[in-house]
């Protein structure tokens, strides 16, 4: 252990966060170089994320960059991929439900565009591959202060112990504390809308289709799981969805197969429905002297296009290579003007996203007959347009604009 004169534990890089964009960018650099002494701070207590019962959707090229850091080929055994996927645009009232877009899952014969893999099962197998790496991982004991006035980062643990870092990753979330002792405003702004989220049974199979129905109150969209169960991301004004997850189990179970329909056979809730406020958060610099910023703490968007934890991994991708190819070269990769390599690679496919679903959300989220007959057409539109198809689903596959090598399922 190397400890300067003041009692600093002296390491190359600190990522704060243990989430999966924690912890894939800490493998990614490890890995690539094994010379650098990676720790990861602020992670939640060993248990904790085992009983996390949510699930992501994991876009072909994340799964690319999984399969190139080690560990999907543990993965890919409970991971559903995702085959098929259909938009409709209805009440949910309406008896009918008018199928107005279609894609097929594949992005090439033989590759989904996405697999459905539960959190727990991503986050253990980031974990382990941590430790196989030898990559210091801190458990239970946040960050409670950063200086960046010197030559290297000090970050001081609520335990007080001191790292002297020469970057570190902030990759702790929407609330990022690292983002607001920087000094880094965000554009941001809420939805008043809340997302539910759950999983269910049901009595037939999915056969892989998701389904996408765009509701005056926001998207609903079915997500398939391994077996006859699927993931619900359900969007709701925040009043009515803390009303829904704090009601009767019977009343949400109602209220839910009002939205999901019988095509799939009777369905059973298996998980506690959880509600999360939605909106959009856009940091206006992801970089700044010793100090990159990474996922939610860099951006937040709504999920109506399922490209949240994706846009992470992008980031994992982009900044692993950036400090990689600068530390080959012997150039201080926490250096500001290093560091801005990453930034240029990053923000602007951030901001668009980020415009993106702003706009989808607010031209889909209402009953307004006029804008409704619009977009409907615009989807049928879309729908008769093979090309254009094939760059949504390319898009969706995260095969869109200049890819980072691991995203390509190449090494750096």
């Amino acid at each position: 252990m190397n400890e300067n004169e003041a009692g600093e534990r002296q390491i190359d890089i600190m990522v704060c966060g243990a989430g999966y964009v924690g912890l894939a960018t800490a493998v990614a650099i490890k890995q690539a170089r094994p010379s650098l002494d990676v720790v990861l701070a602020d992670a939640a207590p060993d248990g904790v994320w085992k009983k996390d019962g949510r699930a992501s959707a994991i876009a072909a090229a994340a799964c690319a960059m999984l399969q190139r850091l080690g560990v999907w080929d543990e993965l890919e055994e409970g991971a559903q991929p995702i085959t098929e996927m259909i938009v409709t645009d209805s009440r949910a009232s309406d008896p009918i439900r008018p199928v107005y877009l279609t894609f097929s899952g594949e992005v090439e014969p033989g590759q989904p565009f996405a697999h459905m893999l539960m959190n727990r099962d991503l986050n253990g197998a980031l974990r382990r591959r941590c430790d196989e790496l030898g990559i210091e991982i801190h458990q239970g004991t946040p960050i409670a202060g950063l200086d960046r006035s010197g030559a290297c980062a000090v970050a001081t643990a609520k335990d007080n112990r001191r790292f002297s870092a020469r970057l570190v990753i902030a990759a702790d979330g929407a609330r990022s504390r690292l983002r607001d002792w920087a000094g880094i405003r965000t554009v941001s702004w809420q939805y008043g809308q809340s997302g539910i989220v759950c999983t269910v049974a049901h009595e037939r199979p999915h056969n892989g289709r998701a389904e996408e129905h765009f509701l005056p109150a926001g998207p609903f969209a079915t997500l398939p799981l391994p077996g006859n169960r699927s993931s619900i991301v359900w969007t709701e004004r925040t009043a009515d969805a803390e009303r829904l997850v704090n009601s009767d189990p019977f009343l949400f179970e109602t209220e839910l197969e009002t939205r999901f329909g019988r095509h799939l056979g009777a369905i059973t809730v298996e998980s506690k429905p959880r509600a999360w406020p939605l909106g959009l958060t856009l940091a206006r610099a992801f970089v700044t002297h010793r100090l990159a910023l990474a996922g939610d703490a860099a951006h937040g968007i709504h999920p109506i296009a399922g490209q949240g934890l994706n846009m992470g991994f992008k980031d994992v991708a982009a900044l692993a290579e950036v400090i990689v190819e600068a530390d080959r070269l012997g150039l201080d990769f926490g250096q500001e003007d290093v560091l801005e390599d990453y930034q240029r690679w990053r923000r602007f496919d951030t901001v668009r996203m980020g415009a993106t679903t702003d706009i989808l959300n607010r031209l889909f989220s209402n009953d307004i007959a006029p804008i409704r007959l619009i977009r409907d057409i615009g989807l049928g539109i879309v729908d008769r347009m093979p090309g254009l198809k094939r760059d949504f689903i390319a898009q969706a596959a995260g095969k869109g604009g200049p890819m980072p090598r691991l995203l390509r399922g190449e090494a750096i």
